[in-house]
């Protein structure tokens, strides 16, 4: 199941961040999830001003028929987890991090959900996540494109993949 095949607007959006995704130079999949077609990109970068980390960037993105706080947050939990799950390598922590973007698209959003998203960076150890709320009967994008306390350092990196992959700037 590819969003290509999918004319509605989130099928739409979702074929829009996968030629995104693969432009940037993604390793991009389909997979199902629950009976959901679920989008994964991922990619992995070293730099030294990362304080010598390598950050593995996953991007998971599905439509979903609506979207609401306690769906985005389950969504971005479950990413997490799949994350770390499937990152491979050495432990996260031990000069590996990974960072999510997990993205729902859809045209019913909650506003609440689009705030939630767009309020901060979701941080536990060595993880981070940016929740992207999209309400493709808006075409609006929500999400945090803050500097936060906690993997400040990543910040602009977060900013630019974000802007490229789901506003294509």
């Amino acid at each position: 199941m590819h969003a290509q095949q999918d004319q509605s607007a989130p099928g739409t959006y979702l074929a829009f961040v996968e030629r995104q995704l693969t432009e940037d130079g993604c390793v991009t999949r389909w997979e199902d999830w629950a009976g959901v077609p679920v989008l994964v990109g991922r990619r992995a970068e070293f730099r030294m001003r990362w304080m010598a980390t390598k950050l593995h960037l996953f991007t998971v993105a599905a439509a979903v028929p609506e979207i609401t706080v306690p769906a985005v947050s389950a969504f971005t939990d479950q990413v997490m987890r799949y994350a770390k799950d499937t990152k491979g390598g050495l432990p996260v922590g031990m000069q590996n991090g990974i960072g999510a973007f997990p993205l729902l698209v859809s045209d019913r959003v909650d506003p609440a959900a689009v705030q939630w998203a767009e309020a901060q960076q979701r941080v536990k150890f060595a993880c981070m996540t940016r929740p992207v709320v999209v309400d493709s009967s808006r075409q609006y994008v929500g999400m945090y494109r803050g500097k936060p306390v906690l993997g400040r350092v990543y910040a602009s990196y977060f900013n630019e993949k974000g802007s490229r992959y789901f506003y294509g700037q």
